[in-house]
């Protein structure tokens, strides 16, 4: 793998695990799609460096647990604003 693209992955993986960020979120910030931050989070930073990649699956397992919430609270949001 060329060191540019792993300088990006563990630039990406530590953004993700210093903020909690979201893919979207910082595709939008890095400038690459989210299908290659995804990529890069769950294949490649696993053989680049194991720590990093536990520390940000961790985060990954967190917006999980916690998307049903957030996705109630815009659609409460949303309808607020409608009424």
């Amino acid at each position: 793998m060329k060191e540019y693209i792993e300088k990006r992955i563990i630039e990406e993986a530590n953004i993700i695990i210093n903020t909690k960020i979201t893919i979207r979120d910082l595709s939008k910030i890095i400038g690459v799609s989210k299908s290659t931050i995804h990529n890069d989070m769950q294949n490649r930073l696993k053989c680049i460096n194991k720590e990093l990649y536990d520390k940000v699956q961790s985060v990954f397992l967190d917006h999980i647990r916690t998307r049903h919430y957030l996705g109630g609270l815009s659609t409460q949001k949303k309808y607020k604003k409608v009424i």
